[in-house]
């Protein structure tokens, strides 16, 4: 990696969080191709990534050795202006139980509500066209997360044309096994005869395999996606794979069939990705 893309990553993380790990960098990411190489694109920060006024107003700032509570007014100021949360969605899909507000939830659609739980608001690495990166950047007015799974259940037993949950995020399953059954197991025990359908959002599956595989409680993981199959309630993670290259990996495929064992289903789901996915061929 040249000195250029390397400033030009330091500066743009100052602005919008960067995050990967090793699984990423030394399985998924051909170095012979940076900076063109797809997953390289999918995670590290790019120039482009920034109007040029920001660019340049962050990198003037550090040329000019400011300190960290300068650029962070500065940072914060152009948090502000990128549209954090567009469309109105802090207060348009915002549910109520009893005439309160429920954070951490949304209810975009009629059938499905989105529940961020709290411990779930990071992820293992973050992906580069994320348009949830507010709740990356630890400015806690910008973030959804909740704690309040009792409230969800009253709220989804009030509603009965709901049928399915998205645990979302961030990515639900960088949660240890044992918080991510504190948000579940109660959904199951409610024993709610309109939800049919669980859904996890997650890119663990590509970034971190061996959440399936050999992380500590990866065993208790996958013994609680046999408990909600089990139950009779449908299970899903909907995978985020952008490019054939994530499935290129021996542990990538093997995390996939340890998780369709358990009677899981395994969807995925890519925006058009320019530089990583916008060709027919891919």
């Amino acid at each position: 990696m040249n000195e250029e893309l390397k400033r030009d990553i330091e500066i743009v993380w100052h602005v919008l969080p960067f995050k990967v790990n090793n699984f990423v960098v030394d399985h998924l990411i051909n170095w012979d191709n940076v900076p063109n190489d797809p997953i390289f694109t999918l995670t590290f920060p790019r120039r482009e990534m920034l109007l040029p006024q920001h660019y340049e107003k962050v990198a003037g700032l550090m040329q000019q050795g400011a300190d960290t509570r300068t650029i962070k007014r500065t940072v914060d100021g152009i948090h502000t202006s990128l549209n954090p949360h567009p469309t109105g969605q802090v207060d348009h899909n915002v549910p109520y139980v009893n005439g309160n507000p429920l954070p951490g939830v949304q209810h975009k659609y009629r059938q499905t509500v989105l529940y961020f739980p709290s411990r779930g608001q990071t992820s293992h690495a973050y992906c580069t066209f994320c348009f949830r990166w507010p709740q990356f950047t630890g400015m806690s007015e910008l973030r959804f997360a909740s704690r309040e799974i009792e409230l969800l259940i009253d709220y989804i037993r009030e509603h009965p044309k709901i049928t399915d949950i998205l645990f979302t995020g961030g990515d639900p399953l960088v949660m240890s096994t044992k918080s991510l059954a504190a948000n579940i197991e109660p959904l199951l025990d409610a024993r709610l005869s309109n939800l049919r359908r669980i859904r996890i959002g997650t890119k663990a599956l590509t970034y971190w395999p061996f959440r399936f595989l050999s992380d500590n409680d990866s065993t208790e993981l996958l013994a609680l996606f046999r408990r909600v199959v089990k139950s009779g309630v449908h299970l899903a993670l909907m995978a985020h794979f952008n490019h054939p290259n994530e499935l290129d990996s021996p542990f990538v495929r093997d995390a996939l069939q340890r998780v369709r064992e358990t009677g899981a289903e395994v969807r995925t789901q890519s925006p058009i990705l320019r530089h990583i996915n916008d060709d027919a061929d891919v």
